[in-house]
């Protein structure tokens, strides 16, 4: 958005979309990162109810079923694996049951990515994917999701808690997260009010990622803009290391995930 309130030029583009403006982004910015089915399925999944079911009495089958589609970079691949593990049993329900997974919510996200593909080609947008096999197939990805939630990133301090940055509210991993670590920096896509405050979907993300897709929300020689404090040095010490060259991504090989699991759901 300009100065005077007018939407840019990418920001009608992305107000084509029926989406929260960090899922218009993601999907904007794939056919850059050559992600743009991968993001389709994220930003699909994210748009329905939770697609996992944990009924009380079944909670550890439960658990374990969800372990099949855990991605250790966090949710939102996670959510990916889910929704190609549906696709890759052609939506049967019986794979839905025996892994507590709810079949209206995986459903509607295949109905609301036919919707969002058909959008992305009326607008002229590439729907172009790397095969996972390419190496810079998962830092792609994780830059993708950076450039859509930028604005919702946290950092982990030495005291062990999570701070958003920018505003420093404390935050916890919210109990759902995936991720088996506790990751120095994340982006997450919700932020959860409860006993306390949590972030939701979670997946972990390289600060010099954070600096390169979004300058100009990350301008630390702008005193005013960015506070002072430990994001700020942290992300001072990431631009210097990045400067010399340290820009690995740690990717990670990609496969379909298993989908079934020797204990089944009682029917």
């Amino acid at each position: 958005m300009h100065n005077n309130g007018e939407l840019t030029s990418d920001g009608n583009v992305m107000a084509e979309f029926p989406l929260d403006p960090q899922l218009s982004k993601l999907l904007c910015e794939s056919p850059k990162h050559e992600c743009a089915n991968e993001m389709l399925s994220i930003a699909a999944m994210l748009s329905v109810p939770n697609c996992f079911v944990r009924p009380f009495k079944d909670a550890r089958e439960a658990d374990k079923a969800k372990l099949n589609f855990v991605h250790s970079e966090g949710d939102h691949l996670t959510l990916m694996n889910v929704y190609n593990g549906y696709k890759h049993h052609q939506g049967s329900r019986t794979f839905c049951t025996d892994n507590y997974l709810n079949p209206r919510s995986l459903a509607s996200a295949d109905n609301v990515l036919t919707q969002l593909k058909r959008t992305m080609e009326r607008l002229g947008l590439g729907l172009k994917s790397l095969s996972h096999k390419e190496p810079r197939y998962m830092s792609n990805l994780q830059k993708c999701l950076v450039a859509g939630f930028f604005m919702q990133a946290a950092h982990q301090t030495r005291a062990g808690h999570y701070l958003t940055v920018k505003d420093n509210q404390v935050v916890a991993l919210h109990p759902s997260c995936v991720l088996l670590n506790s990751p120095e920096w994340v982006i997450y896509n919700e932020f959860v009010l409860t006993s306390k405050n949590f972030i939701r979907t979670v997946s972990t993300v390289r600060p010099q990622w954070l600096l390169e897709l979004a300058p100009n929300f990350y301008d630390l020689d702008d005193p005013d803009d960015f506070p002072e404090g430990e994001a700020k040095r942290k992300l001072l010490r990431a631009r210097e290391r990045a400067k010399n060259g340290d820009t690995t991504a740690g990717a990670q090989p990609w496969t379909l995930p298993t989908t079934s699991h020797t204990s089944r759901r009682p029917r």
